[in-house]
């Protein structure tokens, strides 16, 4: 499949002295965006974070809301804990905002339809690493295709509100727990890009994490690669409940990139 390029990359990472949880593992959280305006009076944290990181990718493309509005923008959302909390509040009956708790993953990805006027194809996709892996070829897919114009592939991740659960899940209790809103702009490009899943019963290959980003990690671990060779081409993995997944994908930088819109 032909390789997309990417425009931007935003990325919001817990840097914080991390919160104890108990006898599980330290969780770096990032705090709380303010953001004007009172329909953002009652949003929750991750849709919050979730602009923040759309804010974000923007800035490092220095481009203005209007290059990523309209009906050629497609939007691909992955999360695999960012709507934890608000089924939290909503089974323990906190008073949250979302009372329809298995709508909680699509009023992230809305509120950012809503406040950046992304109206194109839109998909919304659960679980670890290999999903975001998995969301970028489909979004390659979109472009190669001609079904939009660029792709946005939003990610968060937060852990603070359940880190006494998670404590609770062995593999999550070896390493620290890194909230983490990341956002890519993708475009059409040339080159190559290869993706490939591996399920299996036990163990799969990969190396094994020193931080937990769940999906998120994939970006962030881009930003890292990129800031290391970034003219070269990207080799991204993960692993997730039994998925091992990863993404070998040359000619990554548009030479737009940068440019003001």
């Amino acid at each position: 499949m032909a390789a997309p390029v990417i425009r931007a990359l935003g990325v919001l990472s817990g840097q914080a002295r991390p919160v104890a949880a108990g006898s599980g593992p330290p969780v770096f959280p990032l705090p709380r965006p303010e953001r004007a305006g009172d329909r953002f009076r009652r949003s929750t944290r991750e849709c919050l974070l979730a602009l923040a990181a759309v804010d974000a990718m923007l800035e490092d493309g220095k481009a203005s809301r209007q290059a990523i509005a309209g009906d050629r923008t497609a939007l691909l959302y992955v999360t695999a804990a960012a709507y934890s909390a608000s089924n939290r509040e909503f089974i323990e009956r906190r008073g949250g905002v979302v009372h329809f708790a298995y709508t909680a993953p699509a009023v992230v990805s809305a509120e950012v339809a809503i406040e950046f006027g992304v109206t194109g194809a839109y998909s919304i996709l659960i679980g670890g690493a290999p999903a975001t892996l998995r969301a970028i070829d489909q979004a390659g897919r979109l472009l190669e295709t001609g079904r939009c114009d660029r792709a946005l592939v939003l990610a968060v991740e937060i852990f603070e509100e359940c880190a006494d659960l998670y404590a609770r899940h062995r593999r999550l209790n070896r390493c620290p727990l890194v909230e983490t809103a990341a956002c890519l702009w993708l475009e059409a490009g040339e080159g190559e890009l290869r993706f490939r899943s591996v399920r299996g019963a036990g163990p799969v290959a990969g190396p094994t994490p020193d931080r937990e980003r769940l999906a998120a990690g994939p970006l962030a671990d881009l930003r890292e690669w990129l800031e290391r060779a970034p003219r070269g081409p990207v080799e991204l993995s993960g692993r997730w409940r039994g998925e091992y997944a990863e993404l070998r994908w040359s000619a990554v930088r548009s030479h737009a990139r940068g440019s003001a819109a």
